[in-house]
């Protein structure tokens, strides 16, 4: 029944990687509130990722856990694994957290691992040791578990089969679509114990260690968070799985521009874009004053603000939606663009001034491992992140955008008042890039006068964003006009114009 933990130990107990909501202390084995609070995370009511349970670790009247733990005796581990197995069986529909018997400065702790169930709502006993078993339904309030009543209990009950799209199968992905080493790598980053056994692990059994498989192994299936992290080509199963990074030498309304597109794992291209920015679009200025010693230093953009606003696109855009992030950078300032926009419950004033909380997250599985990643902080941080540190930098006051529909997201940093950007790519790409696609686009139309623009995007390797933008120009030169409607219309290629 034990396995080894999929995140680190010690950042668990100091509550560096996940939110103290999300983490219950228990002193001993005390059945009836831990079955309970087991109940509340597999309801995982606001869509945080459910939560955890450290069985003999103590903890003072905020919360705070007590070093070094007080510990379960020897004799005492294989009693309450089965007392365990037990009463979750009393748990309706039966859940069972994952459990992990660990060593913490030569103390013995149970630690359960309770992530969002698969068919909530989920009901628990009051008192599951007593005889007369009364079931209600449990739910997180901060960091306490309450019974879900009135509202609160209609709308857990709204949820039923309501699982987040990240944490959902993919039915049509097997898992060996799933690469171990991948896995392993994870693990290793985020220092678990488990990466020691992860290649002695069959690819099932390791992704079950993850959270990123499941079902019966007769029919076992990846879940899309699995394959958006842990699969080399994540865009076979997630079209548009992708960030764009776009610079207009001229502005976004000029001719030219530089795409450079991040493609793989979820990870990965997180990274990797950010990266690219950091070496090709940022730079600091230091000017030095005759009248005092201390240079002025300032980032024309500031790191931790683009990082935010990526990361931010990156966790709460939809992965069924065949859009990508873009990421424009001009020289006035950086939007960052992901689709669709933020939940109806924040309203706009509040996002403005950082103070919006989501009601209920849209990715929670992606959240999770962002966070052991050290890419994404504690949730509702990132827009307050983003205002504080364009503040610091002297930059003006970042701009965030959606529509009455929250159709999508913008985020616009400006550039800081006493900077113009140098870029440090070779602009000569930016116009070869425009001519070799525009060349392309027409030889397309000549071959097939009804190719849509996804096709064309498809074709070329470029996004539907950078093929609309090219046909943009060619309309405007008098290259290609659209005869008849937008479905069922065609390209007519004037012959007479030059690329």
């Amino acid at each position: 029944m034990s396995s080894k933990l999929p995140i680190n130990l010690e950042d668990l107990l100091h509550q560096r990687k996940v939110e103290g909501d999300r983490i219950e202390y228990k002193k001993g084995w005390n059945p009836d509130p831990i079955i309970r609070t087991i109940c509340a995370f597999a309801n995982d009511f606001e869509n945080l990722g459910g939560g955890y349970i450290v069985i003999g670790q103590d903890c003072d009247e905020a919360g705070v856990p007590i070093f070094p733990p007080s510990g379960i005796a020897d004799n005492q581990l294989d009693k309450i694994q089965q007392e365990l197995l037990s009463f979750c069986n009393h748990i309706q529909p039966a859940y069972f957290p994952k459990l992990s018997v660990e060593l913490f400065e030569e103390r013995n702790l149970i630690v359960l691992w309770a992530p969002g169930g698969e068919n909530r709502p989920y009901k628990a006993p009051k008192a599951v040791t007593s005889r007369h078993k009364d079931h209600n339904y449990y739910i997180r309030r901060y960091s306490s578990t309450v019974e879900a009543k009135g509202e609160d209990e209609q709308e857990l009950i709204a949820l039923t089969a309501n699982v987040p799209y990240d944490d959902r199968y993919h039915h049509t992905a097997k898992v060996e679509d799933l690469s171990p080493q991948l896995m392993t790598n994870f693990l290793r980053l985020v220092d678990s114990d488990l990466a020691d056994q992860a290649s002695e692990l069959a690819v099932k059994a390791l992704g079950r260690r993850l959270n990123v498989v499941g079902g019966s192994d007769e029919a076992i299936m990846p879940k899309n968070v699995g394959l958006l992290f842990f699969s080399e080509h994540p865009r076979q199963f997630f079209p548009a799985t992708q960030i764009d990074v776009v610079w207009f030498p001229e502005g976004a309304g000029g001719d030219r521009f530089d795409e450079k597109t991040f493609e793989g794992p979820l990870a990965d291209i997180t990274r990797d874009a950010l990266s690219y920015i950091q070496t090709n679009y940022i730079k600091q200025t230091v000017i030095k004053h005759d009248d005092r010693a201390e240079a002025e230093r300032y980032w024309n953009f500031p790191y931790a603000a683009i990082e935010e606003a990526v990361v931010n696109a990156v966790y709460h855009r939809s992965y069924e939606v065949r859009e990508p992030i873009e990421i424009r950078v001009t020289t006035e300032d950086l939007v960052v663009l992901s689709f669709p926009g933020p939940d109806r419950s924040i309203r706009m004033p509040d996002l403005q001034l950082g103070r919006a909380v989501s009601r209920r997250y849209r990715n929670r599985r992606i959240g999770e491992f962002l966070k052991e990643l050290d890419l994404a902080e504690g949730r509702s941080t990132g827009i307050s992140k983003i205002l504080k540190v364009m503040e610091e930098n002297g930059s003006g006051k970042p701009e965030f955008e959606t529509d009455e529909h929250r159709s999508h997201f913008l985020v616009r940093l400006p550039i800081h008042p006493k900077e113009n950007l140098a870029p440090k790519v070779d602009e000569k790409t930016s116009v070869k890039t425009s001519v070799k696609t525009s060349v392309r686009i027409l030889e397309l139309m000549r071959e097939n006068k009804n190719i849509t623009i996804p096709d064309i995007a498809e074709a070329i390797g470029r996004t539907t964003r950078a093929i609309e933008m090219q046909i943009a120009k060619l309309k405007e030169k008098g290259a290609i006009e659209r005869k008849g409607p937008d479905m069922g219309g065609y390209w007519e290629v004037n012959e007479k114009t030059k690329n």
